[in-house]
């Protein structure tokens, strides 16, 4: 699919005059991290794309920015490329911090939102690499470690450089499931970061944490009117539950699910409950 003169590779499930739902996925992730969504809300009634985000996999990967305004805008222009108006978009762990400010940036085209694992965090004071910088200076965490380009890259090509950097985000004690990553699974994501530079452009949209941070002051504060779904995992050991307290006061009809014995993969570590939950929310919107 072309949007906005951007190639994205998309999964993609229902009929395409069905309500669209878009699927984003995280970081080190893939349009494969919803592998067991699509189809099943595909055969739902719902017209689902997940696309690898730009600069991932086979998705273009443009020498840019990735800041929040061209993300979003190649986003808006997915929909708009796929026939639609409007679109409830999902997101987990990087993808859900795009679908919060998307409702947000594109008002109009928001029917729905669904935050996994990701909640709607009110702007921080001052720019949030700044501020872990404050809060983190004897042990710096990675955030911080990946804004210098080019060392991320060099230290991530340690060893067996992409199949080290893949086991290690996919094992515990991120993970709560482990069986759900078999060598199968993870020899998708080692194929997709092995090749030379494919790393680089997700670890920019960590670099453009500072930039979105200035970029996003015309509409941080706005109010997402639109019902809202908020799935947590209750073993989510960064991403953790109790980070979405407060959340109604910028997503006031906000419906929350908490899946148990889950941890940061909940999509894959946890299909079924995860489908129940999207599909129960899904059904009970408004047409779009």
């Amino acid at each position: 699919m072309v949007a906005d003169g951007m190639r994205l590779y998309c999964l993609e499930s229902g009929r395409p005059d069905d309500p669209l739902v878009l699927l984003l996925h995280g970081f080190p992730e893939l349009a494969f991290s919803w592998r067991h969504q699509v189809d099943t809300l595909g055969g739902a009634g719902f017209h689902v794309v997940a696309p690898d985000l730009p600069g991932y996999g086979r998705s273009d990967k443009p020498d840019v920015d990735y800041d929040i305004v061209f993300l979003n805008g190649t986003l808006r222009a997915l929909v708009a490329a796929l026939g639609h108006e409007r679109v409830v978009i999902a997101g987990h762990d990087w993808g859900g911090i795009l679908v919060w400010q998307f409702a947000r940036m594109h008002p109009d085209a928001t029917a729905g939102v669904i935050g996994l694992n990701t909640p709607d965090l009110p702007r921080p004071p001052i720019p949030p690499v700044q501020l872990l910088r404050q809060i983190f200076v004897d042990n710096p965490i990675y955030i911080i470690q990946f804004q210098e380009r080019g060392v991320a890259e060099w230290v991530l090509s340690w060893g067996r450089g992409a199949d080290d950097f893949i086991e290690m985000m996919f094992g515990a004690p991120v993970t709560h499931n482990l069986a759900a990553f078999p060598d199968a699974v993870l020899d998708v994501y080692k194929a997709a970061f092995r090749p030379a530079g494919a790393l680089t452009p997700p670890i920019e949209y960590y670099r453009n944490l500072d930039r979105n941070w200035a970029l996003s002051v015309e509409w941080a504060d706005r109010t997402i009117d639109v019902p809202c779904l908020m799935i947590s995992a209750a073993d989510d050991p960064v991403l953790v539950p109790a980070m979405t307290l407060g959340m109604e006061e910028r997503v006031p009809a906000l419906t929350r699910v908490v899946i148990e014995q889950c941890g940061h993969w909940t999509q894959q570590e946890r299909p079924e409950e995860t489908n129940a939950a999207m599909l129960d929310y899904l059904k009970k919107l408004p047409g779009w």
